[in-house]
């Protein structure tokens, strides 16, 4: 049942209260049922009304964070089904499954795709540490992904095995996956004695339900669902299911992040596993698996899950600056666009396609595109000639020729009276006619 402030407000004192910022408490507990207030922030709330309110106030999926140092990475929080309802929280983490025999053999490839985009880190999050059966073995390999600068999923269901681990790694906060129905309780006293995430499985969904409900009741309160690595369908299901029963039907067992394996459901596929990393990138994977990421993969996979998890209501954009491309020196032609992310990556696109020298000029557009930039002020000759000057472009680069976006060519004239000495070239109006208009104007 949905929390009410009325609810609230039984348990909080019916005075004028400076110390809550609110004219009264009433209106506090009206905040606090909306997520709008944090509930320590009233001082004269009791021990007991807090514990009632506060997991009843609590978002309807479990929050925590697994690793340490720099690689510290958010799980859950989630409180919609879908991106247009609400912000997602957590975006979903990529992890590369590796075995004593192919970890050094997949590690190039793994510390390879590591990219910025849109001032965002790109990279490999999670080594997912497979327990083949050998503990000696099993070990070393903690050891060597200790030294890989990423976080760890110990994937072992040997007891023994994996506390031997956890004593190598425990100070990194692992992900430890490895309870089912019939080593929960071994595997709970585990995850609570070196204080780290417990991943938990199961042969059908309700067994999966049963085990999760059994830990919470041990003081296991830090756990991720695995889906399960049988069928493509089953995984998808148990997936969708999971997240409705947490958020729709508020079943707090099942109100903690998912973590779902490719790498399993399709060996050997790098393109099928690519495809079902995108489906569950979007329903509902907090972690998936993978048995390689190559660079073509991570391209299209990164940037969807950049475009999911990004607030709606704050446009992408890139950095404002001089961004040569093709090889450009001080010499190149001048390029401006907006600095709406999507503009940028189609238009630079195109032109590094064209193979021709150019200094693209990014400048503060506000992230709209272009006609909604010149609409809105943000694209103008006076934005054009201030970028101008603030980045010193006059002196760091030569040339004196400026392409405008063809759809503002009516700026043209006012540019030219404010960047005085510059040739204002209007360019066509579609991104896919550049290569052939630079080429030939390179050739003019």
């Amino acid at each position: 049942m949905a929390l009410k402030g009325l609810d609230i407000f039984k348990l909080t004192p019916k005075t004028n209260c400076k110390d809550c910022g609110n004219p009264t408490c009433m209106a506090f507990a009206m905040k606090v049922a909306q997520g709008a207030v944090d509930l320590a922030k009233c001082p004269h709330l009791s021990d007991e009304a807090k514990a009632q309110l506060g997991d009843a106030t609590a978002p309807p999926m479990k929050k925590f964070n697994i690793g340490a140092g720099e690689s510290v990475f958010a799980l859950g929080g989630e409180t919609v089904l879908f991106r247009h309802d609400k912000t997602f929280v957590s975006k979903n983490l990529y992890a590369v499954n590796v075995c004593e025999g192919s970890f050094d053999e997949k590690l190039p490839d793994i510390k390879r795709v590591d990219y910025d985009r849109l001032g965002e880190r790109m990279y490999v999050e999670l080594l997912n540490l497979q327990f083949t059966g050998d503990a000696g073995k099993y070990a070393e390999l903690v050891k060597k992904a200790l030294d890989a600068g990423r976080g760890i999923i110990l994937e072992c269901r040997d007891a023994a095995a994996a506390r031997a681990a956890l004593e190598l790694c425990a100070a990194s906060k692992p992900l430890l996956n490895g309870a089912d129905a019939g080593n929960y309780a071994e595997f709970g006293a585990l995850a609570s004695e070196f204080g780290v995430a417990l991943g938990v499985g199961g042969n059908s969904l309700d067994e999966l339900y049963d085990t999760a409900a059994a830990l919470e009741k041990l003081g296991n309160k830090e756990l991720v669902l695995d889906v399960g690595s049988t069928s493509i369908k089953d995984a998808f299901a148990w997936a969708v299911q999971i997240r409705r029963a947490a958020l729709r039907d508020n079943d707090r067992v099942f109100g903690y992040p998912a973590i779902v394996n490719p790498a399993r459901l399709a060996p050997g596929d790098e393109y099928l596993q690519t495809a079902l990393a995108s489906l569950f990138t979007l329903k509902y994977g907090s972690i998936i698996v993978m048995e390689k990421m190559s660079y073509a993969q991570a391209l299209p996979l990164y940037g969807l899950r950049q475009n999911i998890y990004t607030d709606p209501q704050k446009p992408m954009k890139v950095e404002p600056g001089i961004y040569p491309l093709n090889g450009a020196g001080e010499d190149a032609l001048c390029v401006t666009t907006v600095d709406f992310a999507l503009t940028y990556f189609v238009v630079s696109g195109e032109l590094e396609r064209s193979g021709v020298p150019l200094n693209l000029l990014i400048s503060d557009a506000g992230g709209y595109s272009v006609l909604t930039a010149w609409a809105a002020g943000k694209l103008s000759a006076s934005s054009i000639a201030k970028f101008v000057g603030e980045f010193e472009i006059e002196s760091k680069l030569k040339s004196r020729t400026l392409v405008i976006p063809g759809k503002v060519a009516v700026l043209k004239g006012e540019i030219e009276e404010k960047l005085p000495g510059w040739t204002i070239v209007v360019a066509p109006n579609e991104a896919v006619e550049l290569v052939k208009f630079f080429k030939e104007y390179k050739a003019g």
